[in-house]
């Protein structure tokens, strides 16, 4: 059974602010616990305890520990999209589901989270967040200010992701699979990647004048191989990470700034 053949939770227990504060601030350090043995499955049990303590005997009855035990069980997500696991599987744990029915479901929410977090950050918002931070050094930012942009920007991004994945996750309990449909989600890629490749049009060059200064040859050998390089992305698209060319083109202007 999938998520989106499942029908709609019972109603579950109000969760106190601070529980939701203890269980969002879990999931910033989902990874912490990652093994090559569960991945994030331990990160996952350590995200959703603070709700499950409100499971029939508290922290020392067997539902408690049942719960604990199935939900640190090996997990594959995106580590910001696994908040959407998090917030439905405690949802699906204290609606009183069937512990058969929570583990086919949480079997089914893994690839999912995975795939979509994978285009949407990594290949689409890191890269963005990079190559805005280049365009405002080209632009003549400082240094600081250029990582305070680039800090800002992509954590403001993360952030909004997990409380988004979170919130939908708990209110949609087993029909959350409907959430993953979203528009931001499935165009989202796309647009955050043609905005990428734009932003990457303009600060390359900034970035390039401001390395080189008044180096009239060395500025038009950079503008010309970065037109190549242009050429040569677009021939390879889609068969290229975008993260990892964020990453060597940022790893290539700080070497030219050290070397100067």
């Amino acid at each position: 059974m999938t998520p989106t053949d499942a029908p709609s939770t019972a109603l579950a227990p109000r969760l106190s602010a601070l529980t939701w504060l203890n269980v969002f601030s879990r999931t910033l350090a989902i990874q912490g616990s990652w093994n090559y043995e569960t991945l994030l499955g331990n990160g996952i049990g350590f995200s959703v305890e603070p709700a499950l303590r409100l499971l029939p005997g508290g922290i020392k009855g067997a539902p408690f520990k049942a719960a604990m035990t199935r939900q640190s069980a090996y997990f594959n997500a995106h580590p910001y999209l696994a908040s959407v696991a998090v917030g439905a599987l405690a949802r699906t744990e204290l609606s009183g589901v069937p512990a058969d029915r929570i583990d086919r479901f949480r079997t089914a929410l893994s690839g999912p989270l995975g795939a979509v977090g994978d285009r949407l950050v990594w290949a689409g918002w890191l890269p963005l967040c990079s190559l805005i931070a280049v365009l405002c050094f080209g632009l003549g930012a400082s240094p600081l200010a250029v990582i305070l942009v680039f800090l800002v920007l992509y954590n403001a991004g993360h952030v909004s992701l997990r409380i988004w994945g979170l919130y939908v996750g708990w209110t949609r309990g087993l029909n959350v699979a409907s959430a993953l449909a979203n528009p931001v989600l499935r165009q989202g890629p796309h647009h955050v990647a043609r905005a990428a490749a734009a932003t990457a049009g303009v600060a390359v060059p900034l970035a390039a004048a401001r390395l080189l200064g008044h180096h009239v040859t060395e500025l038009g050998f950079v503008l010309g191989a970065s037109a190549v390089a242009a050429v040569v992305l677009v021939r390879l698209h889609g068969r290229v990470e975008g993260y990892k060319l964020a990453l060597v083109l940022i790893a290539l202007f700080a070497l030219v700034s050290v070397a100067r």
